[in-house]
């Protein structure tokens, strides 16, 4: 299995790259009272950073991922990127409910980090993984809904086939890829635009390795940044 970012998204954003970390053999489930009070913690300073929604719509990062957005002829204000979408719950006052380890350490490293990371269970997926522009023909299961819809054609998705993982870049994930209790294999996604620039992604993701191997105790785990030189890599297999 391997995963791809297809020119066509380069093209577009040739400083974007998408951090990879992959973690095999892991330990799921509920998190110990450590990682939801990290998490609790992290969401206190980001009310402290931000004194409100409009104060956040001004970060430079989420800047970034709107006018992205803009560009792709998506509506940011209705589509929000996911790490604005999180972090204007929490501005909100409301404290982050706990997901179990794996989806805890991405919400915790977004809110800390003003970034886009999200996790996807690859124990049920068999085909290579790539971000790409859609045909508009693929399928979309939504999170917590029995009913499939399709992206727009040209749409920035992550896809297996002809399914859809996320719609709109970084907006939603669906339930084809669902990080759940039971779920052994995994690979987060740490997304950068400028002014992130790699040294910064690059601690990022030694962040969440650390955390990883602190909280999930992988077999196996290593990472890779996808960008217009390098835009694939192996996830496992051959």
């Amino acid at each position: 299995m391997r995963y791809f970012v297809d020119g066509s998204v380069f093209d577009l954003f040739p400083g974007y790259r998408r951090g990879v970390v992959v973690a095999l053999g892991v330990e799921n489930g509920p998190s110990p009272e450590e990682l939801r009070e990290m998490l609790a913690e992290a969401c206190a300073r980001a009310r402290q950073s931000f004194t409100s929604a409009e104060a956040l719509s001004q970060d430079p990062r989420v800047r970034a991922w709107r006018e992205a957005y803009r560009r792709l002829k998506v509506d940011p204000t209705r589509f929000r990127p996911s790490m604005e979408a999180l972090l204007r719950r929490v501005l909100s006052g409301e404290d982050l409910p706990s997901f179990g380890v794996l989806v805890d350490l991405g919400n915790y490293l977004s809110v800390k980090h003003v970034l886009p990371v999200g996790a996807h269970a690859l124990d049920e997926l068999a085909g290579d993984l790539e971000l790409r522009r859609a045909r508009g023909d693929e399928t979309f299961v939504p999170l917590n809904s029995e009913g499939r819809e399709s992206p727009d054609p040209g749409e920035v998705i992550l896809a297996e086939g002809s399914w859809v993982l996320t719609r709109r870049w970084t907006w939603r994930q669906g339930r084809r890829s669902l990080v759940v209790d039971s779920t052994k294999e995994v690979e987060f996604n740490v997304d950068a635009l400028p002014p992130v620039g790699d040294e910064e992604l690059k601690g990022v993701m030694e962040e969440l390795k650390g955390l990883i191997e602190r909280f999930a105790k992988p077999r196996d785990l290593f990472s890779g940044v996808l960008r217009a030189e390098s835009p694939s890599m192996r996830l496992k297999g051959v």
